[in-house]
């Protein structure tokens, strides 16, 4: 083989790899669609798997591990044994698909009952002291009820979470990094000058000067012209309110991102992909679906310019540019009067996080800054701590038809779980130590700051809704088991480990393998207040001002300071670096061997590859846990002080929770549940009255939602 052959050969290789990743795609499409058409025909009362099998082309137990309700007796009930129950129950009760499982031998300390314990006894009570274990080993726990036996291994058998190692190694983890933490910025953030443009109907905003523009084709050339054209002195952030250009060809790639990308690395006479500059340095294009950012640098000169989407704000509710940039002047003017160097960047989480280090303490305990995590721990953060909670549950646990579809949104819900957060070094509690302690030292340790390992058991004649998750398949994917006697083993925070003990049904088994437990502090609690109060003026003024312009804008930007607070939280989480990249199709060699393709056209192939954790001194995972975790556990009960009532998940009746997406519980019935317009609470959303059909996907739930949040018409709240 001559070069010449070698060559041609890569090209045709490159040629068939393009053609298997649309191939992928197309398959990926019709297994999905499989799989829904099963889980839709398993709800048949007299459906079979056997029969389904041949049927759908797969086996047994791959239809099974799709919807365990089809299981046949031989792979769910152990020998010798007494008969399962009815068909009935089964639908009443589904298999909880399969859950990952302790070891048998690990020892747990139960933990103490909480029944009749005070919700508020946590803001008053500290962590204990670092007990060491007694020489008197603690007594054995008691024999773990049996649970159901696993379904066959399949493709969907859950991920199994990590753990702390034993040893010297595990004491190594439960420390920080050195010589990294968050301090006190040392200067002001520069301004950029920023342009509003909306590319469907080429209407620019810039300050006080409203232009139309003729965008061409929209690519990232014709607004560049158009826009540096008409504003002569330049701009460096144009941020796209409507029309997402980068969708314009999407037709023609068999992914979003492929088109995004596609539309990010157009050649553009005379400019280059921006290398960044400044202490808020970002460089390179970000590819995302729905809103990337495009950074772009003239050739030979020092001029910036970033084009990026609204819409990681807020969603624009078909304003326009002069509205929207409105909306940004008043979200500065607020932000102003409590950080005179308030500078609005490019994104929510950016700016969030900026306005938070400007809260650190010049003085006291953390003047030196907060330490970060050693990378190990930041990790086992990552990998153990979800996010909010979103399920969808489906007939036969909710009715075939729906009596009604209502939804509770809870107003700036993260904003009412930062008041307390873990600071300074965690101590590991394993199972001995916990064990050594009074009932009153267990009580105080998890209503403090920790992250637990625990093994849990759903109680006997348990008929509503999980509490605590656990790892399903996925690399980042949680279920909440709810099936009578299913034991799993989870790591959860203290708010949700207090629901699971204290909830007004029946209180949950719950075993302490080992944890970390922090001191309580208030890091974000200045922070906090400053964006709430910046809300609340915001959310009076989009109810109460005589302009409706400016009460949209108002609105508007009380959900931005909303997204400064969500997304500042997230970028506390400091997920593990991927780093995207483009190559031009003559220099393939030139990609990184561990990368993974993600996307290609004619002149280009996107690619990505995981880099671990960079050396940021913001990251605090176990911030972004500890609000996660009062969140979750909010969703299910939470105590309404001034009212003297509870609300939530479990304080409607069983049978009547449709779903959960994040801050929302979708319920079939209202309930009185009082509502104040205070951060945390739940305010009526949406109600659409039935008969109508039970969502079995979540497109269906968000259009049902969609037409409920019309139908109820609520007013402008400024909040959710």
């Amino acid at each position: 083989m001559d070069s010449k052959t070698y060559t041609a050969a890569l090209a045709e290789l490159r040629s068939l790899r393009d053609e298997i990743k649309k191939k992928q795609a197309e398959v990926a499409k019709l297994e999905a669609q499989r799989a829904r058409r099963i889980s839709a025909l398993a709800a048949y009362e007299k459906a079979k798997a056997d029969r389904i099998a041949p049927a759908s082309g797969l086996s047994l137990a791959e239809v099974v591990a799709i919807a365990p309700i089809l299981a046949p007796d031989s792979l769910t009930a152990p020998a010798q044994t007494p008969p399962p129950p009815p068909a009935a129950e089964i639908h009443a009760q589904p298999a909880e698909e399969p859950v990952a499982q302790a070891p048998a031998a690990t020892p747990g300390a139960v933990a103490p009952s909480m029944t009749g314990a005070s919700p508020q006894a946590a803001s008053a009570t500290q962590a204990p002291p670092n007990t060491a274990p007694t020489d008197t080993p603690p007594a054995p726990p008691p024999a773990a009820p049996a649970t159901p036996p696993s379904l066959p291994e399949s493709p969907q058998t859950p991920r199994s979470l990590p753990s702390l190692p034993e040893g010297a190694e595990g004491d190594r983890w439960v420390g920080h990094t050195a010589n990294l933490a968050s301090t006190r910025p040392n200067f002001t953030q520069q301004a950029r000058s920023t342009a509003f443009l909306d590319t469907a109907t080429g209407m620019l905003v810039y300050r006080d000067q409203t232009h139309h523009l003729d965008l061409g084709s929209r690519s990232a050339a014709d607004i560049l012209q158009a826009v540096l054209h008409t504003i002569p002195d330049g701009v460096e952030r144009i941020y796209i309110t409507a029309g997402d250009p980068w969708h314009h060809d999407a037709g023609r790639y068999p992914f979003l991102r492929d088109a995004v990308a596609a539309w990010l690395n157009a050649p553009i006479p005379g400019w280059r992909t921006d290398t960044g500059r400044g202490k808020d340095r970002m460089a390179g294009h970000f590819v995302h679906a729905r809103h990337p950012v495009a950074r772009f640098q003239r050739e030979g000169g020092e001029q910036h310019v970033e084009i990026r989407s609204v819409g990681e704000w807020f969603e624009t509710e078909g304003s326009d540019p002069t509205i929207i940039r409105d909306a940004f002047v008043l979200l500065w003017k607020a932000l102003r009067s409590h950080w005179p160097d308030a500078v609005i960047m490019g994104s929510p989480s950016q700016t969030g996080r900026d306005l938070w280090t400007r809260t650190i303490p010049a003085r006291g305990q953390f003047a030196e800054g907060y330490p970060v995590l050693s990378e190990e721990l930041r990790g086992l953060l990552h990998a153990t701590a979800g996010q909010g909670r979103t399920e969808l549950i489906t007939p036969p646990d909710v009715p075939d038809q729906l009596p009604a579809l209502v939804e509770y949104d809870r107003t700036f819900a993260y904003a009412k779980h930062t008041w307390k957060s873990p600071v300074g070094t965690p101590r590991r509690i394993t199972a001995a130590t916990f064990a050594s302690w009074s009932s009153k030292e267990q009580t105080k340790a998890l209503f403090g700051c920790g992250h637990w390992q625990v093994r849990v058991t759903v109680p006997d004649g348990w008929n509503h809704v999980g509490i605590l998750p656990a790892p399903a398949p996925g690399e980042r994917a949680w279920h909440y088991p709810r099936t009578p006697g299913t034991t799993f083993t989870t790591w959860a925070g203290g708010p949700e480990i207090y629901t699971a003990l204290s909830n007004p049904l029946t209180p949950w088994k719950v075993e302490i393998l080992d944890g970390l437990l922090w001191d309580d502090g208030k890091p974000l609690d200045d922070w906090s207040k400053k964006l709430k109060e910046a809300w609340a003026s915001l959310s009076a003024q989009a109810a109460l001002h005589g302009d409706p312009t400016h009460r949209q804008a108002a609105h508007l930007a009380s959900r931005a300071v909303r997204s400064l607070l969500l997304y500042g939280i997230g970028s506390f989480a400091q997920r593990p670096r991927t780093v995207t990249g483009t190559t031009p199709r003559t220099a393939e060699r030139d990609i990184p061997t561990d990368a993974e393709i993600i996307g290609f056209d004619d002149d280009h192939v996107t690619w990505q590859r995981p880099t671990g954790f960079a050396r940021d001194p913001n990251a605090h995972p176990e911030w972004a846990a500890t609000i996660w975790s009062g969140a979750r556990a909010a969703l299910l009960s939470m105590r309404m002080r001034d009212d003297n009532t509870h609300v939530g998940a479990l304080h409607a009746p069983p049978g009547t929770v449709v779903a959960f997406r994040t801050d929302a519980i979708y319920l079939t019935a209202p309930q009185n549940w009082p509502y104040h317009g205070q951060p945390g609470e739940y305010l009526h959303k949406g109600h659409l009255p039935g008969p109508l059909p039970a969502p079995t996907t979540e497109d269906e739930l968000l259009t049902l939602r969609d037409a409920g949040r019309h139908a109820h018409r609520t007013p402008t709240d400024g909040d959710t």
